[in-house]
């Protein structure tokens, strides 16, 4: 079973809102002066487990936010487009797991952020790619790699005042769902002279060439010229004699 990639307005949609909630939640920390930090992951208490939820949601600065807000436009798109049958198992599942290690793993401090989420779509939609045989998937891989390469710096522990703890724990589950999570491949696009019963005779552009390769062009088909059609007809010339010194007169001649 093989699937046809779709543009749906999920695609666009979805990633939108999602970017749009992160930025109206800081509004309002701006706005009314409110700071929701301590709703953030916080390792090693029980209520640190609802920043598994709303986590997420809270950025620190505007520079934090925008780092975030423009990649996870990016890969959640490209997930939702590449991956549409699992995107929401890879989405949820993704930031429940992320959260959970960081929680297991992270310093005692309140870490807040999309940036789990987004090194988790990045490492998801490039070993999913990676290992795929899938041209296209490959391609996206690709691409992953040019734009977000330089994030791999942030998986260690280079700013004290970032949770690379949240980048690791992304990282990793991205991995982990790109080889748990089955995916229907895609289908490939099969071309004319790729069907059983293509003709190489009856193609246009094979009848350009001849038996040994050369280009010969389109030859024009020669139009028959009709011939001429005669009609014949009868003929009867009937001779009168007229004597010498008698004035010629047409009635003296007579044709059918």
């Amino acid at each position: 079973m093989q699937r046809k990639l779709q543009f749906t307005q999920d695609v666009v949609l979805v990633p939108i809102f999602m970017v749009l909630s992160l930025w109206i939640v800081f509004w309002l920390e701006v706005r009314f002066g409110w700071s929701f930090s301590r709703w953030g992951i916080y390792p090693g208490r029980l209520e640190g487990l609802r920043g598994v939820v709303f986590g997420p949601f809270l950025h620190g600065s505007l520079k934090h936010l925008f780092n975030n807000s423009v990649p996870l436009l990016v890969l959640m798109g490209a997930l939702f487009y590449f991956y549409y049958p699992v995107r929401w198992k890879v989405l949820l599942w993704g930031t429940v797991l992320t959260g959970i290690a960081t929680w297991v793993i992270g310093r005692p401090a309140y870490h807040i952020g999309a940036s789990g989420v987004v090194y988790m779509l990045a490492a998801y939609l490039f070993f999913r790619g990676a290992r795929s045989k899938n041209y296209r998937l490959i391609a996206m891989s690709l691409v992953v790699v040019f734009l977000y390469g330089s994030m791999l710096w942030y998986l260690f522990p280079i700013d004290p005042k970032i949770s690379w703890e949240g980048h690791v724990s992304g990282f990793a589950v991205g991995i982990l769902l790109a080889y748990v999570v089955k995916v229907v491949p895609i289908a490939k696009k099969q071309y004319v002279w790729e069907r059983p019963d293509y003709d190489p005779e009856q193609d246009p552009f094979m009848q350009q060439f001849d038996e040994n390769g050369n280009f010969i062009g389109v030859q024009p088909e020669k139009e028959e010229v009709p011939k001429p059609v005669s009609i014949k007809r009868p003929v009867r010339i009937v001779y009168r004699y007229v004597s010498k010194g008698v004035p010629w007169r047409p009635e003296n001649t007579e044709e059918e």
